[in-house]
């Protein structure tokens, strides 16, 4: 394999990482991304990793947050 095929094939894994930057995270949950980090440091919000200095979402860990911390809105008790 030449270089650029292992770059190629780097590039192809990427685009189908599971794996999302605090940005990219609060924008899939519909939160601003100071909000998440606000919640990472309080202990509060989805579970996030350490890859080396960056924090990173799993898309399964935001899904499960969403899941167990969001309200049921079908119920007409909102405001």
């Amino acid at each position: 394999m030449d270089d650029y095929d292992a770059n190629a094939r780097a590039e192809r894994a990427r685009h189908g990482h599971p794996f999302l930057n605090t940005a990219q995270a609060a924008h899939y949950v519909g939160l601003h991304y100071r909000t998440l980090e606000v919640m990472r440091r309080q202990g509060r919000g989805p579970r996030f990793r350490r890859h080396g200095r960056h924090i990173r979402y799993h898309i399964d860990d935001l899904e499960q947050w969403s899941l167990t911390n969001g309200q049921d809105l079908s119920s007409g008790e909102a405001d």
